[in-house]
């Protein structure tokens, strides 16, 4: 524990040194000047000129009447330093007017003594300090640990995003950008024989820590689902049977998520599709025709049994279809036709996937200062070739 005495009168330092000692606060240092008190915390007189990361220092007794800098504005310039900020600052003064004293406290100093100074009132507010300091110091940590934590939730949860897939006759692709470390997106994709594939795009309702613990549990059932039941209506179902069957108990919101899955089956060339409340994917045709995919039913966990339609669909050509969360039309204000305008706008035109040209236009977009929601987009290729017999 280690206080720091400022103040330009030698005997104020004497008296101060000597009621701490005999309190057992025996690791002091002083400083004369607002300007050596700089130098002992490593910093200058303005932010960004001198640096030093680790300071040692754990409370300042700091004189408010001082030549050159005054005890106020060297508060101030504490203050401007992240890493000095949470160190408390007691102001020592003989001034006894309210007005210095508010200004004082407004420049970031935690409390204030008045000269001559009273043993026992600067051993209780220098305690209560102290006590203040540790416990923000806990908390401080404590968060610092959970940052960590988050850090490598966001790793794990990365790690299950299924990679592209290129094939002969059939691409995948995704872009994806989550609005904190931890997101409720999530995509993959499964070969399922015979030239069939299937695509999942799902979005968790809410963000964070709760929303992205659905999504991987929702994660860890995904493969067996698709794989086993293949069939859009069938998948849907199944994966509402499991995500209802999480219960929590006095649950005071009920979670739930939308999706679309999609069945390409590139020797049939046929495209069957289940969209649970999901925004309406986009089939780009090679003859220039648009098709949203947008028969919808309700959201995956909000009843027990879900009413659907599987819809399906055929190409001749090349083509592509590009599949999204809300997220990524939230980058446009305004009303749903013209984000809608927006998409497609950007979407549209060849049908091979240009990386670069997708993230420019909706994940470097500064239309969007701040990520208020995660953004996924999916793309898949359908390639013209020799259909297998």
């Amino acid at each position: 524990m280690k206080i720091l005495i400022v103040d330009d009168n030698p005997t104020n330092v004497i008296i101060i040194r000597e009621i701490l000692k005999k309190e057992n606060y025996r690791n002091t240092n002083t400083a004369p000047s607002a300007r050596a008190m700089f130098e002992i915390l490593g910093i200058g007189l303005h932010p960004g000129d001198i640096v030093t990361t680790k300071v040692d220092i754990d409370l300042i007794l700091l004189d408010m009447m001082m030549p050159e800098m005054d005890g106020i504005e060297a508060c101030r310039i504490i203050q401007e330093y992240d890493h000095l900020k949470d160190i408390p600052i007691i102001m020592v003064t003989a001034v006894g007017d309210s007005k210095k004293l508010a200004e004082a406290l407004d420049s970031g100093a935690t409390d204030y003594v008045t000269k001559p100074i009273n043993k026992v009132e600067i051993m209780a507010r220098i305690r209560l300090a102290l006590r203040l300091k540790k416990e923000k110091d806990w908390h401080k940590e404590r968060d610092q640990r959970i940052q960590e934590e988050l850090r490598l939730a966001a790793l794990v949860q990365n790690a299950v995003l299924t990679p592209p897939l290129e094939e002969e006759l059939f691409e995948v692709h995704a872009l994806y950008q989550p609005a904190s470390e931890l997101a409720g997106d999530l995509y993959a994709w499964y070969p399922l024989g015979d030239g069939r594939y299937g695509i999942i795009l799902l979005d968790m309702m809410g963000h964070g820590i709760s929303s992205s613990l659905f999504c991987m549990f929702i994660a860890s059932v995904l493969k067996d689902t698709v794989t086993t039941h293949v069939e859009p209506e069938k998948v849907i179902q199944e994966l509402n049977r499991r995500f209802n069957q999480l219960y929590i108990e006095n649950e005071l919101v009920q979670y739930y998520f939308t999706a679309i899955y999609i069945v390409v089956d590139t020797r049939m060339k046929r495209i069957d599709y289940v969209n649970a409340g999901h925004p309406p994917a986009l089939f780009f045709q090679g003859n220039g025709r648009i098709i949203m995919l947008d028969e919808v039913c309700c959201p995956v966990g909000l009843f027990d049994k879900i009413e659907m339609k599987p819809q399906s669909l055929y190409y001749e050509d090349e083509g592509h279809i590009a599949l999204y969360t809300d997220g990524l039309m939230e980058i446009v204000e305004g009303e749903h036709d013209a984000q809608m305008d927006f998409l497609i706008g950007h979407l549209e035109g060849h049908h091979e996937w240009n990386e670069e040209s997708m993230r420019q236009a909706f994940f470097n977009s500064e239309l969007q200062q701040e990520r208020d929601d995660d953004k996924c987009l999916v793309w898949i290729t359908l390639k013209e070739g020799e259909t297998p017999e």
